[in-house]
């Protein structure tokens, strides 16, 4: 059984995390980002990281904007959001930038696989996997997989523009598939620990997508996700081969 205190934060983690997606979403909308993608990228931050996002943003995110740097550039300056950001908030922004599309994706996995039960089956749910949990899994891979592949392009095509279609696919796919997988380990390491031990061996009940729980625990998972994946950006963007944001 799940106690009152639980499900009341539950709710108020939830209630927080939109709240900051729309507190987010009105300020890339009045002003946007330089670099479009980071308009999608800072909301659904928001979404999972509440307050930390909004601190984040206003601390670094708002250099970004597009105005600010359009004004910079007018007066031959470095654009502030690459000369001020320090490089831990760079690799801090870079890993961000792969987690919207993990949590993109997943969102819209477990949601989907929610609805239409079938879908589990597809993946493997009683012929491979006798737990559900494990076959959304890899959907939830995939379709985090071609989003951030597809935020990544976002950002290196723009960047580089005498750079080819293919090329700048390629440069995406390794710049964010190590990133993206290293978001993924620290997320399902968390979701299985409430899945298994918190919800089902310690309170006795099966956690489902449902339930205001999940997605509060989403968002914890999604946080690891973050602190498994910095360490990956940080090699990644000090090897050169993905960009400092």
């Amino acid at each position: 059984m799940i106690p009152d205190w639980l499900h009341i934060l539950s709710i108020c983690m939830v209630l927080t995390g939109l709240g900051s997606f729309l507190y987010l979403l009105v300020k890339v909308v009045r002003h946007p980002q330089h670099m479009g993608v980071m308009n999608v990228v800072w909301p659904i931050t928001g979404l999972y990281a509440g307050p930390l996002a909004i601190w984040f943003y206003e601390r670094y995110g708002r250099l970004g904007r597009d105005d600010i740097a359009k004004a910079a550039m007018e007066r031959d300056e470095p654009m502030p959001h690459m000369a001020e950001t320090p490089y831990a908030a760079k690799i801090g922004k870079g890993a961000t930038h792969c987690g919207a599309g993990c949590t993109l994706g997943d969102i819209i996995a477990e949601t989907l696989a929610f609805m239409v039960p079938a879908v589990a089956l597809w993946f493997g749910y009683k012929t491979i996997f006798a737990d559900k949990i494990f076959a959304v899994w890899i959907l939830d891979y995939i379709l985090a997989f071609l989003f951030g592949i597809a935020f990544q392009y976002a950002s290196i095509k723009p960047m580089n523009p005498d750079m080819g279609a293919g090329q700048a696919l390629i440069a995406s796919l390794k710049a964010d598939t190590l990133s993206l997988t290293s978001w993924q380990v620290g997320m399902y390491g968390f979701m299985a620990l409430a899945h298994f031990a918190i919800f089902g061996a310690l309170l006795g009940v099966a956690l489902d997508v449902s339930m205001v729980e999940f997605w509060a625990a989403m968002q914890i998972a999604m946080i690891c996700g973050f602190v498994t994946a910095y360490p990956v950006n940080r090699w990644l963007i000090g090897r050169g081969i993905k960009e400092a944001m």
